[in-house]
């Protein structure tokens, strides 16, 4: 406590001493408003918030009072919304269509810095609170925790460019509901319950008794607007016949209602700026041009404004690792949804965008300076390679936990890995244990059981991983954020940023 009181001393003259014994200074959040003057700290009990000075800023902010010297705050929920009230740029903000987005999962709470490094002096802004429910749920984390951190974050490096909070790949009407109460600026709506799969494998006649089912208003709607008419794309020619129209109708008319439901219902009633993105790739269904346009086609008539949108591209963007698929096959698909995206004016989104370098440079091509892309398990992979490198008996045993409960997390995600192509953990020395986050059956591996890592408990209820993996990464935090700099910054500079 006596270091922290030195600390709080040099606030006050603002002559602060970032060699203080035990203590470690973001010399970057030194922060004054009126006669208040914030600094966050790092000990041994973890982050602070030091506060010196008097005014509401003060007063308003929970913590203990040091007489005569100042307050010593938690990173607590509430001091966050303190500092949301008195700095702007710690509140997340939307960005719209205009400007080129990367979403930044953060499934520790610890990347955001390194995050903020990388983005700092690029065209591009960063959704730094981004985590589906299935990554909520996998790590016992809330909406509200990933918005806090970020939070925290941008206070802490003194970023002051914008930042975006995503509520990603949202279903239910309650999450919407509740990510919006809590400052969500994005919302990713999924909308995979709502896609019929399948009908590219029905006979023509079953898909005409399908089709015949519904509602002569709703045929003649679609009929109407699309029969044999020809739609020009910047020299792209979209034509629905019959069959086509029957086919895009059956397996995307719910999933459209859904959509304009939810803008209707929670986007457009808001008083604030809300990107609105809608997801239809999290199925089986690849998307071509023509349902491209016709969703997107769809949407506009009935008045609904996307920020961006992302279709389930060809090939396979499995998580961590690069393209598999046709790389030509994927570059002729992407230019025609990169101008259906332009003439309908929003942004392509790429999901699942880590690690796909060989598609990077295709996508930049006919994207321009103006898309999103998201990414998220590649940061927890980096920070498996920081505990590979600086705690080698941790990762060992975190190795072996992976490999033994990798079938259980394929019941959450879709990956295909090599195993034999792992080595053997006992012919890897110690000091070529983090060429493993090298190979992709490894990456895959660790980037899909990170939930069951995380929340793994031995028969006394103590966390077999987390604590030591937690210490040990925030020891280490410098080297984690200079490792997402490096990584992310490949994906940056690929992309063109």
């Amino acid at each position: 406590m006596k270091m922290l009181e030195t600390v709080l001393g040099q606030m006050k003259n603002e002559n602060i001493d970032l060699e203080v014994t035990g203590v470690k200074v973001y010399q970057k959040s030194f922060t004054k408003y009126d006669e208040v003057r914030l600094l966050m700290i790092h000990d041994s009990e973890g982050k602070k918030l030091l506060a010196a000075g008097e005014g509401s800023l003060f007063d308003e902010l929970s913590g203990e009072v040091m007489e005569g010297k100042g307050k010593v705050c938690p990173l607590s929920h509430q001091n966050r919304l303190v500092l949301n009230r008195y700095f702007d740029y710690t509140v997340p903000q939307a960005f719209g269509k205009k400007i080129a987005t990367m979403g930044l999962g953060d499934r520790l709470g610890l990347a955001s810095p390194g995050h903020i490094e990388t983005i700092r002096n690029r065209n591009i802004k960063p959704i730094l609170a981004q985590q589906s429910i299935r990554e909520l749920n996998l790590t016992n984390r809330s909406m509200t925790d990933i918005v806090d951190a970020a939070s925290f974050a941008v206070f802490q490096e003194g970023y002051k460019g914008g930042f975006g909070a995503d509520g990603d790949h949202l279903k239910e009407e309650e999450d919407i509901k509740h990510a919006l109460s809590i400052g969500m600026s994005m919302l990713t709506l999924d909308c995979s319950d709502f896609i019929v799969n399948g009908v590219s494998n029905l006979t023509e006649s079953e898909i005409r008794q399908k089709y015949e089912a519904l509602s002569v208003e709703t045929r003649q709607h679609f009929e109407s607007n699309y029969l044999n008419k020809t739609f020009d794309v910047d020299g792209i020619s979209i034509v629905f016949d019959e069959t086509e129209l029957m086919k895009n109708v059956l397996v995307y008319e719910k999933a459209i209602d859904y959509m304009v439901h939810v803008y209707n219902a929670y986007i457009r009633t808001k008083t604030r700026a809300i990107d609105f993105e809608v997801s239809i790739d999290e199925t089986e269904t690849i998307t071509t041009p023509a349902e491209h346009f016709f969703v997107a086609k769809e949407l506009l008539d009935q008045g609904v404004e996307v920020t961006s949108l992302a279709p389930r591209f060809c090939g396979e963007f499995q998580k961590g690792i690069d393209y598999i698929g046709d790389l030509e096959q994927f570059e002729s698909e992407l230019e025609k949804h990169a101008k259906i995206a332009d003439y309908f004016g929003y942004k392509l989104s790429i999901h699942s965008g880590s690690d796909k370098f060989s598609a990077f440079p295709i996508i930049a091509k006919y994207t321009g300076d103006v898309l999103h892309v998201k990414t998220a398990g590649t940061n927890w992979l980096e920070a498996i390679r920081v505990i590979a490198k600086t705690n080698p008996k941790l990762y060992r045993v975190m190795h072996r936990f992976a490999l033994e409960n990798f079938n259980e997390a394929l019941n959450y995600y879709h990956v295909t890995p090599d195993l034999t192509s792992i080595k053997p953990l006992d012919t890897v020395s110690d000091e070529e244990l983090s060429s493993y986050m090298d190979n992709d059956a490894a990456r895959q591996v660790f980037h899909v059981t990170y939930g069951l890592i995380l929340t793994a408990k031995d028969e006394n209820n103590a966390y077999l991983f987390k604590d030591d993996f937690f210490t040990e990464l925030i020891k280490h935090e410098d080297e984690y954020r200079v490792g997402l700099e490096k990584h992310i910054g490949k994906h940056l500079d690929l992309l063109g940023f």
